[in-house]
């Protein structure tokens, strides 16, 4: 329901093809979360035909396999997208190079656009280059693999992939030369997993909504002042609060990686396994368990067996009365 009630879906789902890519991604969790890394990775070759963003998922896969020891799921991974991705773009490229490289050389040489913070540095007065941005935007996603990293490796209990993704997701936007109003889709199904929880899922899309109605009023010039040059602050005002909501769902999705008593869906399961939604059924390390700090673990078992005849929940009343 986060998901498919979603305004920001409403709104932007029929701009561009992103769904496309959106729909790969989904079907990559579905498939790691049952077990099928080579399927994993045919879906993220798929979404990265289509848009760039689902090659991130490899990076969340990688720190959840290290976690696990289950390395060979993601060589499995890694290069089922890579022959997915060669098996669609290998025609295209033989059909013409140059036109085929396109996509590349207008991203390297575009300036700052619609929706970034550079934008909003050089329309206050600043010099902004394309190699600046390329470099600068190049260095802070790197920070953030490495960061999330991290993250994923010193916390006590394996994050979950969702949550991972989402990260560097949101780190690569955060920079980016460009955010099209239709970029919100590519964290929509990631948010949700990563923070299913209607409140924080509303806070960022608040902000996700505040920019569209910006965007557009900004591009017909609804915003503008009257004085020739001024530039559009409202529309500036759009794009901060558009990524102090992202910013806000990040830093909630670190919370739980770190307390992860805090994450709804752990909430569900006393320890990391196919309950825990999508970490993934493959083979892998001892059991990770988590306890909340001051409680001792009384039932170790997956959530839906503890829910079954004879396990009652905190304070419910006896069936048989």
């Amino acid at each position: 329901m986060l998901f498919a009630a979603s305004p920001a879906l409403a709104l932007t789902g029929l701009i561009n093809w992103d769904l496309l890519a959106v729909t790969a991604v989904a079907g990559a969790l579905w498939a790691w979360s049952r077990g099928r890394p080579v399927l994993t990775g045919v879906m993220v070759g798929l979404g990265t035909a289509t848009k760039l963003y689902p090659l991130f998922l490899l990076g969340a896969l990688l720190v959840v396999c290290i976690r696990r020891r289950t390395l060979p799921a993601f060589a499995s991974a890694a290069v089922a997208a890579a022959l997915t991705w060669l098996v669609l773009d290998v025609p295209a490229m033989a059909a013409g190079f140059e036109q085929w490289k396109v996509f590349w050389t207008y991203n390297d040489d575009r300036g700052a656009d619609l929706g970034s913070l550079w934008l909003v540095w050089q329309q206050a007065g600043h010099t902004v280059t394309p190699g600046l941005i390329n470099s600068v935007s190049l260095a802070f996603l790197a920070a953030v693999c490495a960061a999330v990293l991290v993250l994923g490796l010193s916390v006590r209990h394996t994050p979950r992939v969702s949550q991972l993704a989402f990260l560097i997701v949101v780190g690569f936007l955060l920079v980016n030369k460009v955010y099209s109003p239709q970029y919100v889709l590519w964290l929509l199904p990631l948010a949700v997993l990563a923070r299913p929880r209607w409140r924080d899922v509303l806070i960022w899309t608040a902000g996700e909504v505040l920019y569209f109605a910006g965007v557009w009023l900004y591009l017909g010039g609804w915003t503008a002042s009257a004085s020739a040059g001024t530039p559009d602050r409202f529309y500036w005002y759009a794009i901060l609060v558009r990524v102090a909501a992202e910013v806000y769902l990040a830093v909630m999705v670190v919370r739980d990686v770190v307390a992860p008593w805090q994450d709804p869906l752990r909430a569900l399961a006393a320890e990391d396994g196919p309950d825990v939604a999508d970490l993934g059924r493959l083979p892998r390390a001892p059991s990770e368990g988590w306890v909340r700090p001051g409680h001792a673990r009384t039932d170790d078992r997956p959530a839906h067996r503890r829910l079954a005849v004879g396990h009652r929940r905190p304070g419910a009343q006896s069936a048989r009365g």
